[in-house]
């Protein structure tokens, strides 16, 4: 059987296992669901990129999406939020991306075999391109600033109990067994359980706590972000419902 394996933080991406498995870069308030929100609305491919002066550099090339601490950068054309991510704005264009965890978590998980980003919008269609891997899974958090959060380990635990149910995977990992213990005690009112998150009360601070239902409503999408030769490209696996 193929490994779990779950990291709650990009701080300790050195310390686990991660060389030649397929990889899920997690940043469920907002960057993940942002990102795949970008691929529905038509979106040519999305670049993670983790410092200011590499947006810049693609000001007039590409429409700038950026934040630090959840606020728009003032030279940004979009923030973070979903909401932003409109086929009118983005359909059919390239777009530079940045934010305060998510997309560093991206391409520290593009060192493994092949990342991909997950999100409660692709649930389905990303565990099954999963399931039809040969390799070890490695599900990397983004966190709050190198710090665990809670609705980012709800959500690896969701991934990683479907990956066991499936009868292809198993875990001998305690962060992967603590996820899916989360993922149990959340699952039953998902929205009740994330109330205890604190990203809520970040969010709430900079009036995007509207966004929070959107970010955990499941399976609104069959593609599946993955990375290549530096930039987030759509993929769709067939049949991804079944």
């Amino acid at each position: 059987m193929y490994q779990i394996t779950v990291c709650f933080t990009p701080v300790q991406f050195s310390a686990y296992p991660h060389e030649g498995a397929n990889a899920v870069a997690i940043d469920i308030l907002r960057a993940s669901t942002s990102i795949c929100t970008a691929f529905m609305n038509g979106a040519h491919r999305v670049i993670p990129l983790s410092s200011v002066d590499e947006l810049k550099a693609y000001a007039g090339k590409a429409v700038i999406a950026a934040e630090r601490d959840g606020v728009k950068l003032d030279f940004a054309d979009i923030g973070n939020s979903p909401k932003y991510f409109t086929r009118e704005t983005i359909e059919g264009k390239t777009i530079a991306y940045s934010t305060t965890n998510g997309t560093h978590t991206i391409r520290l998980a593009a060192q493994c075999h092949q990342a991909a980003v997950g999100s409660y919008l692709n649930f389905s269609a990303l565990c099954r391109w999963l399931e039809a891997g040969t390799r070890n899974v490695f599900l990397l958090c983004a966190g709050w600033k190198g710090r665990f959060n809670l609705e980012d380990a709800v959500f690896a635990g969701a991934v990683a109990q479907k990956l066991i149910d499936s009868g292809k995977f198993e875990s001998i990992c305690d962060s992967a067994m603590a996820a899916m213990d989360l993922w149990s005690l959340a699952k039953g009112n998902l929205m009740g359980y994330i109330k205890k998150a604190a990203q809520n009360e970040r969010l709430r601070k900079i009036n995007a706590a509207d966004t929070i239902p959107y970010c955990h409503t499941p399976d609104q999408t069959d593609i599946v972000p993955l990375y290549k030769n530096g930039a987030l490209e759509r993929y769709t696996p067939v049949h991804p419902f079944l």
